[in-house]
């Protein structure tokens, strides 16, 4: 009836069918077509303008470095298939609502969705994307919320010397975020040099491993190498924390901890996105956490992380060039026709 918004609505003719990426094994991935169903009540059907590539966890599942221990803890919110393979997995997905409640049509949105070409989902999983954030950078939501809640979990202090050891996208923008807080001196380490030019469009000092400063009231460790996590703890002041937000898989990681660790009575503590931070906790939930992540994303600066582009057709050549090489990517964004 005119007037009513609790059905749904359309701007244009429903999707009928939608092409999907699968990971089918090894360093293997195919794009499927795939039936769509209309959306039912409360819920809205999505064209994906955008979706990226978090290309550490991406990388091991391509890879099948998920350890069975961490299958059902692993799975994303609109997973299919199980792992090792077949599996649809990602969860940066950027569209526009096409059909669903009337307030929804026609709104750009976020969804921790994989790589697909359109979709239907509960209103509850979208997140409306803020009128100053283009839709090509929101693909960037899940990093920074990543990242914002492994900053909560660190809980920095004003004055606070950090160290940032991985300049992958969740560590720079662990480093963007930690060198907003007053009076801190943030410093990104990483191995390769090209990394310093990003750190710079940021406002964030950059080092090479060699030449990192040490005695840090935090360190932040993004780098998935047991050689970062080591240094993470040379660079550690006295009572000082290591925050560890990389995530191994099943790759095995050994630490000196015999050497000076309990003499400066350091602490090693594990972040994790998939539960709100402890300190956060009573008073946040996701989506709220989601928001705040979608509304930092309004500074154009932001644009810097998106290192490459390519149509949806190329995705799974693309998986596995970003799985295997010693690309420099950062966040690989994928355009959708």
């Amino acid at each position: 009836m005119p007037g009513e918004s609790s059905g749904n609505a359309s701007r244009s003719p429903p999707v009928l069918s939608a092409r999907a990426y699968w990971v089918t094994g090894r360093l293997q991935g195919e794009l499927r077509d795939e039936p769509l169903a209309p959306p039912g009540p409360g819920e809205a059907l999505v064209r994906t303008l955008y979706s990226g590539i978090s290309r550490g966890t991406e990388a091991l599942v391509l890879r099948g470095e998920v350890p069975p221990s961490e299958y059902t803890g692993m799975r994303a919110p609109f997973q299919a298939g199980d792992f090792p393979w077949p599996v649809k997995y990602g969860y940066c997905n950027v569209g526009r609502v096409e059909v669903g409640p009337a307030e929804w049509i026609g709104r750009t949105v976020f969804c921790l969705y994989p790589h697909q070409s359109a979709y239907c989902v509960p209103i509850e999983a979208l997140q409306r994307i803020p009128d100053g954030v283009p839709p090509g950078r929101a693909i960037l939501a899940a990093n920074l919320e990543t990242a914002v809640n492994g900053l909560w979990d660190a809980a920095p202090r004003i004055g606070d010397r950090i160290a940032v050891i991985g300049a992958g996208s969740v560590g720079v923008l662990g480093a963007w975020l930690a060198a907003r807080i007053p009076g801190c001196r943030v410093e990104l380490i990483d191995i390769d040099p090209r990394r310093a030019e990003i750190a710079a469009r940021l406002g964030v000092d950059f080092a090479l491993p060699g030449d990192a400063r040490g005695d840090a009231d935090l360190v932040i460790h993004a780098s998935g190498s047991s050689a970062g996590l080591e240094q993470a703890l040379e660079l550690a002041g006295f009572e000082a924390t290591i925050l560890e937000l990389s995530w191994y898989g099943t790759k095995q990681v050994t630490l000196p901890l015999g050497a000076a660790f309990h003499r400066r009575r350091l602490t090693l503590r594990s972040s994790q996105v998939g539960q709100v931070a402890t300190a956060q906790r009573a008073r946040w939930d996701y989506r709220r956490r989601l928001a705040l992540a979608l509304s930092l994303l309004a500074d154009p600066a932001l644009d810097h992380l998106i290192s490459g582009e390519d149509g949806f057709d190329d995705l799974p050549a693309v998986q596995a060039r970003l799985a295997t090489g010693s690309s420099d990517a950062l966040m690989h964004r994928i355009r959708y026709p």
